[in-house]
């Protein structure tokens, strides 16, 4: 079934609500038009990644001595992991290149400078 375009007194409803919302609530309006899915899972992957390295501190510092916060800290990780997985597969492929655009336009290097290069130059090899 095709989607219905909205008539053109729906259409005026609709621009009454959003102009009614942008005067009563501007800072609401700019983080929903900031945000998107892809913006949203990768926070959350972030976060479980963060989550992950504590629940493996856990488990490495508290494993010897109490097994019980040993295996907490294994569940922890255990289910950062399926928080990673679902919004990796939120993201798909569309929303893994959104993200990494930038890092492949070389919008990054410029925060390192040259450190890169003077690396790849220092280890480079000279087969010739």
């Amino acid at each position: 079934m095709a989607p219905m375009p909205l008539s053109e007194d729906e259409q005026r409803i609709l621009r009454e609500i959003e102009a009614n919302l942008s005067q009563t609530d501007p800072a609401l309006v700019q983080q929903v038009s900031e945000t998107t899915l892809y913006r949203h899972s990768a926070r959350v992957i972030k976060w479980a990644g963060v989550g992950f390295l504590a629940g493996l501190a856990l488990l490495l510092f508290t494993f010897t001595k109490l097994l019980v916060l040993g295996v907490v800290g294994f569940l922890v990780m255990l289910g950062c992991l399926l928080v990673i997985e679902r919004n990796v597969r939120k993201l798909g492929k569309a929303g893994l290149e959104s993200l990494t655009s930038s890092l492949r336009t070389g919008a990054l290097r410029g925060m390192f400078g040259s450190t890169g290069k003077k690396f790849r130059d220092r280890w480079r090899r000279d087969d010739q």
